[in-house]
């Protein structure tokens, strides 16, 4: 759930914050005050390409930057993303992103205060917030994206079918290196021969390269390290006034002082410790020095060996452990052209028994998304009616265990279709001309598959004193106060950027009515220009743009009470309010309210 955004320096924004809260979020203002600026900037924070043309004019860099709030299954699976990129939680349990646009083109990306990037963004985002707009969303419903929706009501686990078509494009890839061209296979064989003889004549062994490295510095500082070693021993054990003579003294006068004082029997033990601890290091660098042996011919070899090992790393891999492990896979490769015919009849039976997997996989995957779909059909069709509109819908699935048909999503195909009025045809959804009709479409199908997801499918959401304690002492420290967050749950963010263009009316009415509802189980945030649907909110916003000392400024700020009542006013009447607009609009706030 989405606490608080800020923006900083961003398009006609200075400095604004924003602190959301559960329920029905709605934002509006006049046009062109700014008011999809927020979901915009939201929208970076989810991992969206960004531009410098969103930075305010003068400024060096804009700054986006959230706090949400995680719990149940989200909260689990962003640990595990959090984890899995080595960022740390923070201590309150909240979620901090940051993102920078420099006016150079490069920014950065923080979460929790800790140096990420924006792949870790689009990690997050399907945990943290869902957006929807009218154009986005058609724009964007491509085959992929419809099979994604439907897995999406449905639950599906895709991952055994991905994983075993993987398996299998594997082996049949394998297959395919082996019954290439003849002239090709030839001059494949001919290289791998050479790079395996290559490999093999260097006798490589795993580490070689960091211990000659070692030899190297030995080597090239024979006569500096022997020196040292010998002048340490000196001074240690063997040379006149070393530190174990000194020591030995030093025992002599403390054993005297132990004849007539007992206490000083624990301070001759530990000068016998350190004597004998001395003496140890002393013998140890001697032996160092005895094994060091200045050999110009030797130094030359290990420089040699290195230099081999340096571009056999080059061709080969990075380490010397691939390099290695390059030569065991074209060895393999040449057994299995040497070995072709018997190679080819295994791995073809590998191959087989893959696809089997694959398709016993595909079609478990298939029968959910057929019963998920008739589900499905008779919720959007509801959904569309409390929206005022007397559709017919249906979900085309089309299946087909054709090679040419496997991917990794499955061997379904999946079409929406519908009837915006009744004695129509059915249509595809994307070609649905009314844009009135497809924002509603559109909520329906988003709100039926958000609402109605398995397992979430009627789940309510539970909390108990202790956690509800727990979440209002967070709140409390994040300075959040005074605003009724409900009993925490399993909230999810759903945004929507004027998904009500093109109705009006009782159309208009139905949507906020359906916003509301879904805004019972989720935190949602909608952009509208409508007064009809700004009544049903829970928490009112407006975005303003004013202009002070030569520049323009856009704010925003939350409204209650008379304040509320005039801007739906506004909203109803325009620029010039009147006593009428303004009881009208009290009126359908507390109709809707």
């Amino acid at each position: 759930m989405l606490v608080e955004l800020r923006l900083e320096n961003y398009a006609v924004i200075d400095n604004v914050a924003v602190e959301f809260a559960p329920g029905l979020n709605l934002l509006t203002g006049e046009t062109g005050a700014g008011k999809s600026i927020l979901i915009d900037a939201l929208t970076l924070l989810l991992g969206e390409k960004a531009s410098s043309d969103v930075i305010r004019a003068g400024t060096e860099r804009a700054v986006v930057s959230a706090v949400f709030e995680c719990e149940g299954g989200a909260e689990d699976a962003l640990k595990k993303a959090l984890a899995a990129n080595g960022i740390d939680e923070s201590d309150d349990g909240a979620l901090i992103l940051r993102r920078e646009i420099a006016a150079g083109g490069k920014g950065r990306v923080f979460v929790n205060n800790q140096p990420a990037t924006v792949a870790v963004l689009r990690q997050l985002s399907p945990h943290l917030a869902a957006i929807h707009a009218q154009n986005e969303s058609i724009l964007s419903f491509d085959g992929p994206a419809r099979l994604e929706l439907l897995d999406a009501y449905a639950g599906s686990h895709i991952e055994p079918a991905t994983s075993a078509f993987e398996a299998w494009k594997g082996i049949r890839a394998r297959i395919d290196d082996l019954e290439r061209g003849e002239q090709d296979r030839l001059r494949l064989v001919d290289l791998w021969i050479f790079q395996k003889r290559e490999i093999e004549e260097a006798k490589l062994q795993a580490g070689e390269d960091e211990r000659l490295e070692a030899e190297k510095r030995v080597l090239a500082n024979a006569e500096k390290i022997y020196n040292a070693a010998m002048n340490a021993f000196d001074l240690l054990y063997e040379g006149n006034g070393s530190t174990s003579s000194s020591l030995r003294a030093a025992q002599k006068q403390v054993e005297e002082l132990a004849r007539y004082e007992p206490r000083f029997h624990e301070g001759l033990a530990a000068l016998e410790t350190a004597r004998i601890s001395v003496e140890d290091v002393g013998a140890t660098v001697r032996d160092y020095a005895g094994g060091i042996h200045a050999s110009p011919e030797h130094l030359a070899e290990v420089e040699d060996r290195l230099a081999s090992l340096d571009r056999l790393r080059r061709k080969y891999g990075p380490a010397l452990e691939d390099v290695i492990a390059f030569g065991a896979e074209v060895a393999r490769k040449l057994s299995e052209v040497e070995n072709k015919d018997e190679i080819l009849r295994q791995l073809r039976a590998e191959m087989a028994k893959a696809a089997g997997e694959y398709l016993r996989a595909a079609r478990t995957l298939s029968k959910k998304r057929h019963e998920a779909a008739r589900k499905l059909e008779k919720l959007v069709e509801a959904e569309t009616n409390d929206l005022a509109m007397k559709s017919t819908f249906r979900i085309e699935l089309t299946s087909s265990e054709e090679e040419g048909n496997w991917s990794v999503s499955g061997i379904d195909q999946v079409v929406y279709m519908i009837a915006a009025n009744p004695g129509e045809p059915l249509r595809r959804l994307e070609h649905v001309a009314s844009g009135g009709e497809l924002s509603r479409v559109m909520l329906a199908l988003k709100a039926s598959v958000e609402t109605g997801a398995d397992p979430a499918l009627g789940r309510k959401r539970q909390g108990t004193d202790t956690a509800n304690r727990a979440l209002r002492k967070k709140r409390e420290g994040w300075g959040i106060q005074h605003r009724d967050w409900g009993d925490g749950g399993n909230q999810k963010t759903m945004v929507f950027d004027e998904i009500d263009t093109g109705i009006g009316g009782r159309a208009a009415e139905a949507v906020g009515r359906k916003l509301k509802t879904l805004a019972r189980a989720n935190q949602v945030l909608c952009v509208t220009h409508l007064p009809q649907i700004a009544t049903f909110a829970d928490h009112h916003y407006v975005i303003e743009k004013k202009e002070a000392g030569g520049r323009t400024r856009t704010s925003v700020r939350a409204v209650t009470g008379e304040e509320r009542t005039e801007e739906v006013a506004r909203m109803l009447s325009g620029a010039k309010l009147t006593d009428a607009s303004r009881k009208h609009a009290e009126q359908m706030i507390k109709a809707n309210g």
